[in-house]
């Protein structure tokens, strides 16, 4: 059947770009699909402070009246002049088995590249490094995370198809949490935490840790500021991720590290698995969603790793054994089996290090592809 796409024009089109994978992965066992809510807020220009740099567009691809695939083009003007690399991003990639599909709604991404004067597509990537990125390639048995992109195995061979290849890879491990702390971690954090100095921050309420907030982004910022395609945040943006991610933050399960100063120097941002609860809230907070992800939060046995990041002066010198050590603590505490570390891009040897004092399995790839235009 012919496959026509059109641009994303009309809030009624929006719904449809939005309601796609929920469709596509309805019912699927490792899908773990994200609130509508969160993904309506991202990607409105109203709504979502990075289009103060960003352009996006967006398109659906139809087969008769049927909406067969999505996806989204994105500008990112920070990116360009950080990296000085004339790249658009492409994300929100969704599709049928359907290699007509690939190649239309990917042209069209390529064809608004070129009109711009750039030199190269690369994704899946959102607007910032804290939006959803890399496209599954090891690792569909498992089941997905809010934090990463679950995809069906067609995807990356009918994108390889299309003249994309490997430009980066991140990650993921499955992390068997111990009974007790092991001691080598725990000798090693305090032997650390005494050398230079440093305190650990126990909040019981999640309001202690609001004041921590503004340095824990501008630390990502430091931290990260070398990673594949980071750009820094903005304070608008910081902001909008306190009031975004904030209200659910479980305080046992955030470690946070401050020097002789009081200055956050590290932190691990983690929470109990939302993973099923989301699958049972099907996109939608009510009528029973929100149900669903309080009773996760509050008894799980299962751990998201979301963000660690350590000062640049102190990387490589055990901070992050601290951090694991406190989390490992509460961890144990709560009834946590298993944790997930999320992505980590596959050269990061700091942030694999931790993984030393544990039983993992690195389960899961996941690939962001690029292709270079002929101008």
């Amino acid at each position: 059947m012919e496959t026509i796409v059109k641009e994303v024009v009309s809030k009624k089109d929006l719904k449809k770009f939005i309601n796609l994978p929920y469709d596509l992965y309805k019912g699927h066992q490792y899908h773990v699909p994200p609130l509508k809510f969160d993904e309506e807020g991202t990607l409105r220009k109203d709504k979502n402070p990075a289009f103060d740099y960003c352009e996006a567009k967006y398109w659906l691809a139809y087969q008769g009246d049927k909406v067969v695939g999505r996806i989204a083009g994105i500008l990112n003007k920070s990116y360009i002049e950080k990296w000085h690399n004339k790249y658009v991003r492409f994300g929100w990639f969704d599709f049928i088995d359907d290699q007509a599909v690939v190649n239309a709604l990917i042209g069209q991404v390529e064809n608004w590249a070129k009109e711009l004067g750039m030199s190269a597509v690369h994704g899946p990537l959102g607007f910032t490094d804290l939006d959803h990125e890399g496209m599954l390639v090891e690792g569909f048995d498992q089941l997905g995370t809010l934090a990463t992109i679950y995809n069906y195995p067609y995807y990356p061979t009918l994108l390889a198809n299309a003249g994309y290849v490997k430009d980066v890879d991140w990650l993921e491990y499955k992390i068997t949490l111990p009974k007790v702390v092991p001691e080598k971690l725990e000798k090693i954090a305090l032997l650390v935490q005494k050398r230079y100095d440093l305190s650990v921050i126990h909040a019981k309420k999640a309001k202690d840790i609001l004041p921590y907030a503004t340095q824990l982004f501008h630390l990502i910022n430091s931290a990260y500021s070398d990673l594949y395609g980071v750009v820094p945040l903005t304070e608008k943006q910081i902001s909008y991720y306190t009031k975004q991610y904030f209200s659910f933050i479980r305080p046992d399960f955030v470690s946070l590290v401050t020097n002789k100063e009081g200055k956050l120097v590290g932190f691990g941002i983690t929470m109990p698995s939302l993973s099923l609860a989301l699958q049972k809230a099907k996109g939608n907070l009510l009528p029973f969603g929100l149900f669903h992800l309080i009773k996760a939060i509050k008894k799980n046995n299962l751990g998201d790793l979301y963000l660690v990041a350590v000062d640049k002066d102190l990387q490589g010198k055990g901070v992050n054994a601290i951090i694991m050590y406190e989390l490992t603590k509460s961890y144990i505490k709560a009834g946590i089996e298993y944790a997930e570390s999320n992505p980590e891009l596959e050269t990061n040897r700091h942030v694999q290090a931790m993984w030393q004092y544990y039983d993992v399995q690195q389960h899961k790839r996941r690939r962001c592809f690029i292709k270079q235009l002929n101008n």
